[in-house]
């Protein structure tokens, strides 16, 4: 079993801790994404699991194997970094043989692996390019392929798209994805780009501060986020966070804000909380416009829209707190300038306490 297990796993530089005793769980075969802001912990916490940076506290261990003191090369994980270090002076297929080459593979079996990757890849017809003479997508290509001829118990990338442009990252992300159902490898990806988590990941690790927020599936995350963090994280844009008050709606609580009040779902912790202030949250998604604002509506003013082909982005502004709406634009083009309120499900409004961030129970949906 090729798993990789973080047991209060510690990260300090003298006085300063910046990974704080995180626990996790990785089974074999499976895709778990790190990610989080910069400076969160996450390319911290792979390069330890790596081996390339020392693990203060809390035990490390792969494939049931403790690894805390176990050197790099020792380890059967292979990494791909972010600046694909490669080797300028060598062709596609030398840098791919490289550590089967450092290992003292016979000439049979590199031919054999260097075969294998060109196709799994697609760099057959590049072998005798150097990487100077190569697009940014196939560089990364070949320090993927430099891994993949190790088959290693472990993949570890460190935001391996990150300096690739728009349209190449959305390939590259199908490219990982194929390579892992082909493979079957464990894998541990980092970024900072939350759409790279979604689409990639069998689950999220969400990290802050060195810490994890939260952990699940992708639509696990994007319908229950655990916190105001996870929440304003995922989703792109962001869900949408104003402060309200909550109130006696009669039928049952509403949340009261500048412009108007929409209906909440009767969770248990909003029983006897009227006069509360909280944080509510609504996904641009589940936003839905109106024009006449009126009871169980919220009105707010219209800024801008942004046009995206089949959708549209409407930039609104609640008392003075923006609020962004996703909507179709299929038929609708012409009154999206006359939108100037929304509703909004209350099964789909999520709240979290103003002190803690934290959402208040009973608000779980189906992923």
């Amino acid at each position: 079993m090729s798993g990789v297990k973080l047991d209060s796993i510690v990260k300090a530089y003298g006085a300063l801790q910046v990974v704080h005793g995180i626990d996790l769980n990785v089974n074999e075969k499976e895709f778990v994404v790190l990610v989080g802001p910069s400076g969160c912990g996450k390319s911290t916490t792979l390069r330890m699991i790596a081996g390339l940076e020392e693990i203060s506290d809390g035990q490390l261990t792969i494939d049931g194997r403790v690894m805390n003191r176990v050197a790099p090369k020792d380890r059967d994980v292979a990494m791909v970094f972010q600046n694909y270090a490669l080797y300028p002076h060598l062709n596609v297929a030398d840098n791919i043989a490289f550590g089967l080459r450092i290992r003292k593979e016979s000439a049979k079996t590199i031919d054999a692996s260097i075969e294998e990757v060109g196709n799994i890849l697609g760099l057959t017809e590049y072998m005798d390019r150097r990487p100077a003479d190569l697009s940014g997508g196939q560089r990364q290509r070949v320090a993927m392929g430099r891994a993949i001829v190790r088959r290693p118990k472990v993949f570890l990338f460190d935001e391996p798209l990150s300096n690739l442009d728009a349209k190449l990252r959305t390939q590259m992300r199908a490219e990982i994805k194929r390579l892992h159902k082909r493979l079957g490898a464990t894998s541990i990806y980092v970024t900072h780009d939350q759409v790279e988590a979604m689409t990639l990941a069998d689950r999220i690790v969400v990290m802050n501060d060195g810490r994890i927020e939260q952990i699940g599936t992708p639509m696990e995350l994007f319908l229950n986020p655990a916190n105001a963090f996870v929440a304003g994280f995922l989703g792109a844009p962001p869900m949408n966070q104003i402060t309200a008050t909550i109130a006696d709606g009669g039928n049952g609580p509403v949340a009261e804000f500048p412009g108007g009040s929409l209906a909440l779902a009767p969770l248990p912790d909003l029983q006897n909380a009227v006069g509360k202030s909280v944080i509510v949250g609504i996904r641009p998604e589940y936003a839905q416009t109106v024009t006449e604002p009126g009871p169980g509506s919220v009105s707010c003013d219209l800024d801008l829209v942004e046009t995206l082909g089949s959708e549209a982005l409407l930039h609104m502004s609640l008392g003075n707190k923006p609020f962004v709406i996703r909507t179709e634009t299929l038929g609708n083009i012409a009154r999206l300038n006359s939108v100037n309120g929304f509703t909004a499900d209350p099964e789909l409004i999520k709240v979290f306490d103003a002190d803690t961030g934290l959402a208040l129970s009973g608000q779980t949906r189906a992923a």
